[in-house]
């Protein structure tokens, strides 16, 4: 198992520290029980953060090697339909067109 690096753990105990003291304030407990539920959520939620952090490096890893080939390849040329086109370059129907009667 590797090692932790150090934003793992200081994003880990950060998160253990506010969300103990979040969860202690909002709800107000007193009773042991009631604390040490809330010691185990924080730990829970500083492991969790703790072990995201390398997949979120990764993640940006990942989006950056993509980068580089989606900037090389152009939009692909689409024609603009009739009505997205500005109405002063719209003409009425039958103007300009020849007439059929001579």
């Amino acid at each position: 198992m590797p090692r932790p690096t150090a934003a793992q753990l200081a994003y880990g105990s950060a998160a253990v520290v506010l969300s103990a003291l979040a969860l202690l304030l909002f709800t107000r407990t007193t009773e042991v029980l009631g604390v040490a539920a809330i010691g185990v959520v924080s730990l829970a939620l500083g492991l969790l953060v703790a072990t995201v952090v390398p997949l979120t490096r990764a993640l940006r890893a990942a989006r950056a090697a993509r980068a580089p080939a989606r900037r090389g390849r152009g939009a692909p040329a689409v024609a603009p339909s009739p009505a997205a086109r500005p109405a002063a370059s719209r003409e009425p129907a039958g103007v300009g067109e020849p007439s059929a009667h001579g």
